[in-house]
């Protein structure tokens, strides 16, 4: 099964934030308990049913963001970084905002990563409703 995907302007990313927010944290908090878990159990913590819940758990977060049409990208699970698809001057880029910011202001090309992040063009934010 393929699907189209949903290029977001900034926007539209910024009004999904709310709920894109609440999932984030979601994760980040069922991270930092596996954290837990597994510092206090060791190697045998992956058979631990805490853990597997909360592994689940993060899983289902995950797809949940992926619905939306953005992607988690912290696979340190400590900033809780997410991607949006999207479009800057007439290039297929990544919308990119961290958990600590309160508005996407920023994009990377697709294969710079966070690394690559440059200031969205003035002129895309002015539109803004």
């Amino acid at each position: 099964m393929t699907t189209d995907t949903k290029y977001f302007t900034p926007a539209e990313a910024n009004r999904t934030l709310p709920l894109v927010k609440k999932i984030v944290d979601d994760i980040l908090s069922a991270t930092k308990e596996m954290r837990l878990i597994a510092e206090e159990i060791g190697p045998e913590a992956t058979e631990d049913e805490g853990f597997k819940r909360l592994a689940a758990d993060v899983e289902k977060f995950m797809s949940e963001l992926e619905e939306i049409g953005c992607y988690f990208k912290d696979w340190n699970f400590s900033t809780g970084l997410v991607d949006f698809p999207g479009m800057v001057n007439e290039e297929e880029v990544f919308l990119c905002w961290k958990s600590d910011e309160d508005k996407i202001k920023f994009y990377h090309r697709i294969d710079d990563g966070f690394a690559g992040r440059k200031p969205i063009p003035d002129e895309m934010l002015e539109n803004e409703n």
